[in-house]
């Protein structure tokens, strides 16, 4: 058996094909602010414009897919671990080296394409899973439910606090936001350096919100991942098998009227909004866990959708980016500059068409390559110093 053939075999084919699925939902939640920058610009960041088509963003996708990618992260975090033993190699030189990729890689993407990256969020919570991942199998579920239990309790403050506060009249049209918003189109749809310096100003205001806002969360879906790897949950289909009714019954039961809820109040401020707020951060990862057990189902009966997918969840990051690249083609001054110009509807088609092209590519290059162009620098930089034969796992 070659090298390549050993490597295709350890991989985990269901991991692959959850991370190529969560992609697709990856780029719809982003998209829209692509499309149309005033969003970002202005704070008000719900992806995929307005009407039924924002709508069902919110419902089905906001707050879901990046849930699964960061619950994958902590699953993978484990079959690194192994790697890194099976080679002889030190996790913790491995995990730093890998971190530091990873944080490096995540700065250039945000400040040249998408000022929303999350690789820099998974690289410093990485290094607090590496510090941690010593902890047993429970103690990691029991921690990350009393992250998700806190942050639900932080929202009901909020909530609570809204109640006593006098209620503020509704905001009139603001001036300087219209302005702002107008100068985020202009620079978007302008020459590159017009985007570069639009990103500069945006980069490390957006970058503090995600780290505040979605980390908590982040970091206890690294810990259910984490749980989950070291039980080797997808390595036995007979154990994950077992958990996908419940998790379809729990997930579209409540997790999807609650995340319809979460649509129905977005945007309209007051204690109605914080109180489902706090209902979406339990109910997400429920919706997050429908989906992936729906996916299982799908694949035990269609492999060929696990062959569509398995290419691109084996170069991840190297789609991730991509989304972006070509994204940016589409809609900033690096290439058509159509942002502002097309529908929510239109907006679809063409996240339908970039997930459909890189799709296309993963299955191509892979034909040739072991791995992505982004996991092949991460890869030579995990195992820096190892000699040839170091491999940094799956």
């Amino acid at each position: 058996m070659t090298q390549s053939d050993a490597t295709t075999r350890s991989r985990i084919h269901e991991v692959d094909a959850i991370r190529g699925f969560a992609l697709a939902g990856i780029l719809v939640a982003n998209i829209g602010l692509f499309a149309d920058p005033a969003l970002l610009s202005t704070m008000g960041g719900e992806a995929g414009g307005g009407g039924p088509v924002r709508f069902a963003v919110q419902a089905l996708v906001e707050t879901k897919f990046y849930v699964i990618f960061a619950f994958l992260f902590g699953y993978s975090f484990t079959l690194q671990m192994r790697s890194a033993r099976r080679a002889g190699a030190s996790v913790r030189a491995r995990t730093l080296r890998r971190c530091l990729g990873l944080f490096v890689i995540g700065v250039l993407h945000g400040l040249l394409f998408w000022v929303g990256d999350i690789l820099t969020l998974y690289a410093a919570l990485g290094l607090v899973l590496l510090a941690s991942r010593g902890i047993r199998v429970r103690t990691a579920v029991t921690a990350a439910a009393v992250i998700v239990s806190v942050l639900s309790v932080l929202w009901l403050l909020l909530a609570w606090l809204s109640v006593l506060a006098p209620e503020a009249p509704a905001p009139a049209a603001n001036p300087a936001e219209a302005a702002e918003a107008a100068r985020a189109l202009a620079a978007t749809t302008g020459d590159p350096l017009d985007y570069l310096g639009l990103h500069l100003t945006q980069y490390p205001r957006t970058a503090l919100l995600i780290w505040l806002f979605q980390g908590p969360m982040a970091m206890a879906l690294f810990l259910l991942g984490f749980a989950a790897g070291k039980a080797r949950l997808f390595e036995e289909p007979e154990r994950w098998a077992r958990l996908v009714p419940r998790a379809q019954w729990a997930g579209f039961g409540i997790g999807l009227p609650a995340g319809v809820l979460y649509a129905v109040t977005s945007g309209r401020g007051g204690t109605a909004e914080t109180l489902v707020l706090a209902l979406n951060t339990v109910t997400s990862p429920l919706l997050a866990a429908a989906y992936v057990a729906t996916l299982l189902r799908v694949i035990r009966r269609a492999p060929s959708v696990s062959s569509a997918l398995v290419p691109a969840g084996r170069s991840a990051a190297s789609n991730y980016v991509g989304q972006s690249v070509l994204a940016c083609l589409v809609f900033t001054g690096y290439g058509l500059g159509l942002a502002g110009w097309l529908s929510p509807l239109a907006v679809m088609g063409v996240a339908a068409v970039i997930y459909t092209v890189l799709l296309g590519l993963s299955a191509w290059w892979l034909r040739a390559h072991r791995y992505g162009p982004v996991e092949y620098g991460l890869r030579r930089l995990t195992a820096w110093g190892e000699g040839r034969g170091g491999s940094a796992g799956g």
